[in-house]
């Protein structure tokens, strides 16, 4: 039987700041609008203290983000468990691979997970009446679940990256930040959707969370490619896809910059760069040696700092600039 350190181990817990990153960034975006006061009356039926439901709003976003997080990493430990992938692994032993812990029980932690998430989510659903949201909801988990999950698995097919930029970079951030302003609007307030700036710091984040999960598989080639598992890095080779990881850090890095000429507190941003140093010279396509195997494991760390060092810069940004 796992005990309960392993069983916190099997989080992953070194990857759940990746979904802090894009609430926090989502949530910076969309709270100058509410610091006036009201345009109109508050809806008929609805409470106006609306100071108090934003970082109610936030928080239940947050838990959506953690949660996903965590099941998905559950799911990933029973999926490739059950398959054979994670009996050679480089990094941490897994709990189904290890046979710490039953299948049933990973696979019921995963699901136990999802379903905290789904009820964060209803309340989300709930205070901003965008009931088309738990169709969005849905889609969330069933893309966790199928990333190593189901007969065909998008995670074996080179599509994490992708995914992994899609729901913890844009759909994360746009998502907070949407819920935060429907709660405005819905207590009277004429807000507007902050597209542009949640918009480049979800495709920043994207990227950054994009990113640690490319150096994560680029540490895993060599046993990916014997198991069948034909992960992004697989198929871009080592010298490709360390080069993806370092242009997707830049660009992530470079985006914010287009902000200035609204506001100069997005050279803020650059304050982040320096984390980046490390990782990306241990990235390097060029350097030779090139680290491999468990040398990588602190690229993974310093990926998951840098998410953090950025999301707080570019989030100081919004406010200070609002």
């Amino acid at each position: 039987m796992a005990t309960t350190r392993e069983w916190i181990t099997g989080a992953r817990p070194r990857t759940l700041p990746m979904a802090v990153c894009p609430v926090l960034i989502g949530a910076a975006a969309a709270w100058p609008p509410f610091l006036g006061p009201l345009d109109v009356a508050p809806a008929e039926g609805l409470p106006t203290n609306f100071n108090a439901l934003v970082p109610v709003v936030a928080v239940l976003a947050l838990i959506v983000a953690l949660a996903l997080q965590v099941g998905v990493n559950y799911a990933n430990d029973y999926s490739d468990g059950v398959r054979g992938t994670d009996d050679v692994r480089v990094g941490p032993q897994r709990l189904t691979a290890s046979q710490s812990a039953a299948p049933t029980q990973v696979k019921i932690a995963a699901f136990g997970s999802f379903a905290v998430a789904a009820l964060a989510g209803l309340g989300v659903v709930v205070l901003t009446q965008a009931w088309w949201l738990l169709a969005l909801g849905v889609l969330c988990v069933l893309a966790a679940w199928w990333y190593t999950g189901g007969s065909k698995p998008y995670g074996y097919r080179g599509l994490g990256e992708v995914m992994v930029f899609v729901f913890f970079g844009l759909v994360a951030t746009l998502g907070t930040a949407f819920a935060i302003t429907e709660v405005g609007r819905l207590h009277g307030f004429t807000v507007e959707f902050p597209a542009v700036t949640a918009g480049i710091g979800a495709v920043s984040h994207g990227l950054i969370a994009s990113a640690l999960l490319m150096a994560n598989n680029v540490r895993d080639i060599p046993t990916d490619g014997e198991v069948g598992k034909n992960t992004l890095a697989v198929r871009l080779g080592q010298t490709g896809a360390r080069a993806t990881y370092c242009l997707m850090l830049a660009l992530a890095l470079a985006l914010p910059l287009s902000l200035i000429g609204a506001s100069a507190w997005f050279w803020v941003v650059v304050l982040a760069w320096p984390v980046a140093l490390p990782p990306l010279m241990t990235m390097w396509p060029r350097r030779h040696p090139r680290p491999e195997g468990t040398a990588l494991i602190p690229v993974l760390q310093q990926t998951g700092t840098l998410g953090l060092a950025f999301a707080a810069a570019f989030s100081a940004a919004l406010l200070l600039s609002a």
